[in-house]
């Protein structure tokens, strides 16, 4: 139920005063001052509206009656209608004569300003409770029937088929901003933000993105993203809650590993998130051993960027020559050295996933 407020009644004072040469009166529900034009009033009971409030009528007080009531001088007070409830009163002082040309144009004026007020309230209420829904559906918890039927009735559509986008903006960047562009460009897109420069975008799958232009245009805007990792195709609230940790680990990943990419991709980068996620445990320490073997006889990095052009170009021998620039002759002693390094062949599937994993869970720093 919407109710007067002093921001409001002080609002519809000060517009209506900026055009009248009168003193202007709004009055709450129960004839209490709100809002004046004469700041000594406010929170003082108006006889007057007390009168408009027990009819229901426009209720006219010419001089000689305003000495007969406290706290009233002449003038014109009118009932404040919303939705047809009579949520308070509209007081214009001074002799109703000179007043009645207008006071109806002045009530109107005030009515549609409570209008739109309580649009704006709505509206507000409308898209908090749409964020405190979406975190809520993102939880563990999230497939609670309410929640979810909630979120039909709000229009949030809780069963489509979305691809979650982890944005990182650098200091200073709006995400809220961010989410506003987004949603409004693509149509039933959700977005949250659970921390100051993080937003989680889920766009529906249906849409078509192209992840580098899209980059390009926030940065044509003036957006700082540090980063962004996107995700695969999540299909109902269960799928997006997975997929939802797997950007997540690979924001992390990107931000420990590869720090000078910005743009990330679940497809690309799954298997060596999968395992970074788990970096502290012994097995993938032993996983890393061969490439440790390598690196430690690497002084100058020949090795090692042989190792990845191989992995880059899936083992293919010409064109990674082609792209290290060297002969296949030289292609092939280096990698001779590298498996005599490593104790693993790179030409085995076995040995080039052990050493693939190492080299994708290597910081690109300790690369370079």
């Amino acid at each position: 139920m919407f109710e007067l407020d002093h921001d409001l009644a002080q609002d519809i004072v000060d517009r209506t005063m900026a055009i009248l040469p009168y003193n202007v009166n709004v009055m709450d529900s129960q004839g209490l001052i709100l809002g004046s034009g004469e700041p000594e009033r406010i929170n003082t009971r108006h006889e007057g509206a007390q009168l408009v409030l027990a009819n229901g009528r426009v209720v006219e007080i010419d001089g000689q009656t305003a000495k007969h009531l406290k706290g009233v001088q002449p003038g014109i007070n009118l009932p404040l209608l919303h939705d047809g409830r009579l949520i308070g009163v509209l007081g214009i002082t001074g002799e109703p004569e000179g007043l009645r040309t207008y006071a109806e144009l002045v009530r109107m004026t005030a009515e549609m300003l409570v209008s739109h007020r309580h649009q704006q309230a709505e509206q507000q209420w409308r898209r908090q409770r749409c964020d405190d829904l979406l975190a809520l559906l993102l939880a563990d918890s999230g497939d609670s029937p309410r929640l979810v039927d909630e979120a039909q009735q709000l229009g949030l559509k809780p069963q489509m088929a979305r691809t979650p986008y982890l944005f990182e903006l650098g200091v200073g960047q709006s995400a809220e901003a961010l989410s506003a562009w987004l949603t409004s460009r693509y149509p039933d897109s959700w977005c949250v933000s659970s921390a100051q420069y993080s937003l989680l975008w889920c766009r529906p799958a249906a849409l078509a993105v192209d992840n580098p232009r899209l980059l390009e245009k926030l940065d044509s805007l003036g957006w700082n993203i540090l980063r962004v990792a996107v995700g695969g195709q999540a299909d109902g609230l269960a799928g997006l809650r997975r997929c939802y940790r797997r950007v997540g680990d690979l924001l992390a990943y990107g931000r420990d590993i590869l720090p000078q990419s910005r743009l990330l991709t679940l497809n690309r980068y799954r298997l060596p998130v999968m395992l970074w996620r788990h970096r502290n445990d012994d097995a993938l320490d032993e996983l890393l051993n061969p490439l440790r073997k390598v690196l430690a006889k690497d002084s100058n990095g020949q090795l090692l960027a042989t190792l990845r052009s191989w992995c880059e170009h899936d083992g293919q021998s010409q064109s990674c020559a082609d792209a290290l620039g060297i002969h296949r002759n030289s292609l092939r002693y280096r990698m001779e050295r590298i498996a005599e390094l490593s104790g693993v062949d790179p030409l085995t599937l076995d040995g080039m996933l052990a050493l693939y994993l190492g080299v994708q869970l290597l910081p690109q720093a300790l690369s370079e």
